[in-house]
C-alpha cells in the first residue's frame, strides 16, 4: 500500500492523522516500510499493523514513543505479540476477506475521518504524464478552438513542452465552459488563476527545505509534503467559498 492508502485506512479510528506523523515514525524507528526504486513507501499489511499498534498505544495508554518501541522489540524479538488473531482479522478484511468467529460480535459505528468529497493527498500525485494534442483537448473538453484561443491568452491554461497539454486542461476547459454560460468569460477566471498561483507559492516555499535536504529521501518527502499541503489548501478553499456563499445568501 502507499502512504495514501494508509492514512484512508487510518482515519476512520485515527482522524488527526497525518503524512507528517506517519514520517516521524518512522524516523524514529518505530515503522520501517520499505521503499520503491523512485523512493516511494511501501506499507505491507504488518508495517499497517505495526502502525496501528503504535498509534492505538498513544491514544488509549498515553505511552511515550521509547516506551512503544521497547514493545515493539520485543514484539520483534518474539517475546510478545501483536495479537494474532486480531491482526489476522484485519489482514483479511485489507483483502476483501471476512473472518467470522464465534466471538464476533456487532461493532460499535466508526466515525468518519475524511468527509465525503474532500480531496486526500493521494489524489494529487502524478504518476503517469498524459500528453494531448490541441485537437486532443477541444473533443476532450467540448470547446471551440475560440474559446481555447482565450483560455490561453487568460493564462488559465498552459501548454507544456512541444505545445502539448496535460490532463488536468481538460478538466479545467470543461469548468471554464460551464461558467461561461453564466455570463463569465475567460478574463473574469483570471481571479482564480492568481489565488491558485499564490497558493502554490506558498505550499512550494514551505516543501523547498525539506527538499534541499541531504537525505537520499529528501526529494520523496518534499513531494508528499506538497501533496499534504495542496490537498489541506484545496479543502481549505472550498470550506471558505461555501461559508462565503452561505453568508452571502443570508443562510
Amino acid at each position: 500500500m502507499s502512504i495514501g492508502s494508509v492514512l484512508d485506512l487510518l482515519r476512520p479510528d485515527f482522524p488527526d492523522i497525518t503524512i507528517s506523523k506517519i514520517r516521524f515514525l518512522e524516523s524514529e524507528g518505530l515503522i520501517r516500510p520499505e521503499r520503491t526504486p523512485s523512493g516511494y513507501r511501501r506499507f505491507s499489511v504488518a508495517d499497517y499493523e505495526r502502525l496501528r499498534f503504535v498509534l492505538t498505544a498513544q491514544r488509549d495508554q498515553y505511552l511515550p514513543l521509547k516506551v512503544i518501541k521497547e514493545q515493539l522489540e520485543a514484539i520483534d524479538s518474539g517475546a510478545a505479540t501483536l495479537g494474532v488473531r486480531e491482526a489476522r482479522a484485519r489482514a483479511h478484511s485489507l483483502r476483501g476477506v471476512k473472518e467470522y468467529t464465534e466471538d464476533d460480535a456487532p461493532a460499535a459505528p466508526r466515525r468518519l475521518g475524511v468527509v465525503p468529497g474532500e480531496i486526500t493527498p493521494e489524489e494529487l500525485r502524478f504518476d503517469v504524464a498524459v500528453r494531448l494534442t490541441r485537437a486532443d483537448l477541444l473533443a476532450k473538453a467540448g470547446i471551440e478552438e475560440r474559446f481555447l484561443d482565450d483560455l490561453l491568452r487568460a493564462g488559465l491554461i498552459v501548454p507544456g513542452a512541444g505545445g502539448f497539454f496535460e490532463a488536468d486542461a481538460v478538466t479545467l476547459a470543461r469548468a471554464a465552459k460551464a461558467m461561461a454560460e453564466f455570463g463569465l468569460e475567460a478574463r473574469h477566471l483570471r481571479a482564480f488563476k492568481l489565488a491558485a498561483d499564490r497558493e502554490a507559492a506558498l505550499v512550494a516555499q514551505i516543501a523547498a527545505p525539506i527538499a534541499k535536504s541531504r537525505d537520499a529521501d529528501a526529494r520523496a518527502r518534499a513531494e508528499e509534503t506538497v501533496r499534504e499541503l495542496a490537498a489541506l489548501s484545496l479543502n481549505l478553499h472550498a470550506a471558505l467559498v461555501k461559508a462565503a456563499v452561505r453568508t452571502a445568501l443570508g443562510n
